[in-house]
């Protein structure tokens, strides 16, 4: 796969999140049915075409001919820390749990917010201090609710460990991201790419949970 196939699919997975997600929820309010006719659809579709989710969009931007008109990477960024679909919140009441969503969506809201402050350096420096302390408090919070899960749950523990490590590699390529870009301050995209990444770990970790443990 070529980075630019790597960062279609992001970008289908995160309309999915961040665009989809929000305005098929709204739809469920009127119509449930159809809301849940066209999410499996959607779903269906991109995991036997991964990216569709992008190819639709995108077609859709280019009709109405604005496609041309905004950045999508910093725009997915932007929303996705602004959103909060059920689909990405964990119904168990117990603070533990509640603490993970809370967390999560602060981290989230902290990295949608870079694309206002990078050109700002000291001002950028301090929200990096943020993300840094969000992603430890994430982290810990992910640890809690893993120490509560049996270990001989159907696998459970080892699959949120796993994907507990998988959001530690991509908050450590972020982190690198962060160093190139202060060596290179042309790298504003790739940061946006890197900081995508890691709202959609985010993510999968909510994703993880409410699908092992509620």
């Amino acid at each position: 796969m070529t980075m630019g196939d790597s960062n279609k699919n992001l970008y289908a997975k995160m309309i999915v999140d961040v665009v989809l997600g929000p305005v098929l929820e709204r739809l469920e309010k009127k119509d449930v049915s159809a809301a849940q006719t066209l999410r499996a659809a959607f779903t269906k579709v991109d995991n036997t075409l991964p990216g569709f989710a992008y190819d639709y969009v995108k077609g859709v931007l280019k009709k109405a001919e604005i496609h041309d008109k905004f950045d999508l990477c910093e725009t997915l960024l932007r929303l996705g820390g602004s959103q909060d679909c059920e689909e990405l919140r964990i119904s168990r009441q117990e603070p533990t749990f509640q603490e993970l969503n809370k967390c999560a969506m602060a981290l989230k809201k902290i990295l949608s917010r870079i694309p206002e402050q990078i050109y700002d350096r000291k001002q950028f420096l301090e929200t990096i201090k943020e993300i840094a302390s969000a992603i430890k408090r994430l982290l810990d919070a992910v640890n809690r609710v893993i120490a509560e899960v049996p270990a001989a749950d159907n696998g459970s523990k080892q699959i949120l460990e796993d994907r507990k490590k998988e959001f530690v590699r991509y908050s450590k390529k972020f982190s690198n991201m962060l160093k190139e870009f202060f060596r290179d301050t042309n790298q504003n995209q790739s940061v946006f790419i890197s900081a995508n990444y890691l709202i959609y770990q985010t993510n999968l970790i909510l994703r993880t949970v409410r699908q092992e443990c509620c």
